[in-house]
């Protein structure tokens, strides 16, 4: 396990998950350093341990702005150093393996992008609180930004990102005024492990959660640390291996990725510091250009029409700082959403369609998005995509989305239908009164988005009747014949384990050749808590879902390809998963990243045919 930075104020020296288990044994309260007794942490008969903070404090809506336009990354000329197989330590890479297939898939023919985890001072949530610290990335312009910089990639065209960690490597203070909370201003580990999430790549450039790594500081699976590392994305498609036509299968195609810190314990901390970013990845079918020629494009609304929304939830002190609790095993759900790091903003729209990407970015919160007029009567729109993969078909006349944490879902708005002056609203309807799950679906809830229709635009795009088919299953009879590894997501002492067991990077809970393909059957035995599971590198599709005990049905949303799998109360799910073209180490966890801190997450790996 990850000791916390020894020297910076952001993360105490103490091991976070020895104080909990101690705490928890215990049995008794205890108050954090710095903090009042009317904040206390106090154990239950449960094991959890409760933080209650004061409402963040109100805000005026519909005051900041998004950008109608946000430009992608361009790639650079060169990098320096240049990229190398093998780690540059002698340049100041992190220690990792070297790059797999990389003259082969392309490596050298790569474009090149290069981003920054950075610190910056003054960003502005909303104008009614203080300028603040954010962590974020910044590209070529060398402004750092939360989410990220956006990145466009696409099939056949190898590219490698260095990220560079210039994050601050020693201690600091509490920003702003003196408060009862002002101590929990302070979160995040200065270490960072970009994850693609869930791009088919090799190991060594997953961001796997052990893998962290800062100028002073090296993860349990790097051999030394580094001031940046260097991810090889050859973006082929999954089967390249089995079809041998130069490419993979084009019905394994992703479209909406994002990437994130992956730091072992602190992946809530970090992310709600603001270390994430989309990652948009097109093809032939998807090329991202609605005027493109080919009769087999889709042409779906491109441009400044294909616009990427995060939705994350977060809690403010009495002045309006952002605080985390980062000892509590159930984490902190905050009682603002930021949409793309703002509070309540306006999206000025075309009349015309729009490609809107929807990511739930966490940490715990569930969403239940509705469109809805100045009158609150719900709107209609089509749904795409979920997890970032097309659909065989659009689900039209659609009222909802519903997302657990790390979810996706495109779904395609046509703004030709209002007069430009008309105002939308996309709201969220779901009950979620803690972070071990939602309640319910209620007739109102909070608006966290305003669309604003206030001009026309030309607009030659189009949703299809048919998008992306799905690749074969096997028959039944295969299925039945395949391996299952039964995994059982449950509570533990107050800590999250899957089989009884809690993380340990450095050591696989499951070893699978590389071709294989396997029955993985997830379950969720316990009374109360809802868990989004990642299992990384490949997607994977849902076969069955059992609600204690009984078949029910697969929602049509859920059932194309996905990489998070929302594990409800009572539920199991039985998966079909393939594992190709790539060896190494890769992670399963909770998405609930509160969760997978506290320790529900494994390791798992594929080793070479």
């Amino acid at each position: 396990m990850k000791a916390l930075h020894p020297n910076t104020a952001d993360n105490p020296s103490t091991d976070r998950r020895s104080v909990l288990k101690l705490g928890m044994a215990l049995g008794v309260p205890f108050v954090l350093p710095g903090l009042p007794a009317t904040a206390a942490v106090s154990g239950s008969s449960s094991n959890a341990l409760q933080l209650f903070l004061p409402p963040s404090p109100p805000t005026t809506p519909w005051v900041e702005e998004l950008p109608i336009h946000i430009a992608p990354v361009t790639p650079r000329a060169a990098l320096d150093p240049a990229p190398t197989i093998a780690a540059n330590t002698a340049r100041g890479e992190a220690g990792r393996d070297p790059h797999q297939r990389f003259a082969e898939l392309g490596g050298n023919a790569a474009l090149y992008y290069e981003l920054r985890a950075r610190q910056r001072d003054d960003w502005v949530f909303h104008r009614d609180y203080p300028p603040q610290r954010i962590w974020g990335y910044a590209a070529n312009d060398g402004v750092t930004v939360a989410p990220g910089p956006l990145l466009h990639a696409h099939y056949g065209q190898p590219i490698l990102v260095r990220f560079h960690n210039e994050l601050p490597q020693t201690p600091q203070q509490p920003q702003g005024p003196a408060g009862p909370y002002r101590n929990l201003r302070l979160f995040g580990s200065p270490e960072i492990s970009t994850h693609l999430h869930n791009a088919h790549t090799a190991s060594e450039s997953d961001g796997f959660a052990g893998d962290y790594y800062s100028p002073v500081k090296a993860g349990p699976t790097l051999t030394a640390p580094g001031r940046f590392k260097d991810h090889f994305y050859p973006n082929i498609l999954a089967g390249y291996d089995q079809l041998q036509n130069g490419k993979g299968d084009p019905n394994e195609a992703l479209g909406t990725l994002f990437y994130h810190d992956h730091t072992l314990d602190f992946t809530a901390a970090n992310l709600q510091r603001g270390l994430f970013g989309f990652f948009l990845l097109f093809d032939e079918l998807d090329s991202g250009n609605e005027l493109d020629p080919l009769d087999s494009a889709l042409r779906l609304p491109s441009g400044d029409y294909d616009y990427p929304l995060a939705f994350a939830d977060r809690q403010f002190d009495e002045a309006g700082y952002q605080v985390w609790d980062a000892f509590n095993p159930e984490g902190l759900l905050g009682d603002k959403i930021t949409v793309n790091g703002k509070l309540e903003p306006v999206l000025r729209v075309a009349a015309r369609k729009y490609r809107l990407r929807l990511l739930n970015a966490g940490p715990s919160r569930f969403y239940a998005f509705f469109l809805v007029d100045a009158r609150n009567r719900t709107q209609r729109f089509t749904y795409i995509a979920n997890d970032g993969n097309l659909l065989p078909a659009p689900l039209r006349e659609q009222t909802n989305v519903v997302l657990g944490v790390a979810e996706r879902a495109d779904i395609v708005v046509d703004f030709a239908k209002y007069p430009p002056g008309t105002e939308l609203y996309l709201i969220n309807r779901m009950r979620q009164i803690e972070t071990r799950g939602p309640k319910d679906i209620k007739d109102t809830g909070p608006r966290v988005l305003k669309f604003l229709v206030d001009r026309v635009a030309d607009d030659q795009s189009r949703v299809p009747d048919l998008l992306r088919p799905l690749p074969p299953l096997p028959s039944a009879a295969a299925l039945a014949a395949l391996p299952v590894r039964r995994w059982v997501f449950e509570r533990d002492s107050g800590l999250w384990t899957i089989n009884a067991q809690l993380v340990n990077v450095s050591r696989p809970r499951a070893q699978i050749r590389q071709g294989a393909a396997e029955i993985w059957e997830l379950a969720n035995l316990e009374d109360g808590w809802s868990h989004p599971i990642h299992i990384h590198f490949e997607e994977g599709r849902i076969i069955e879902r059992r609600l204690k005990g009984k078949v029910v049905a697969i929602p049509p949303h859920e059932r194309g390809r996905k990489d998070v799998y929302v594990l409800e109360e009572f539920e199991t799910l039985r998966i079909y998963l393939r594992f190709r073209d790539f060896h190494g180490k890769y992670l399963m966890h909770c998405h609930n990243t509160i969760h997978e801190d506290h320790a529900m997450m494994l390791r798992w790996d594929l080793l070479p045919s």
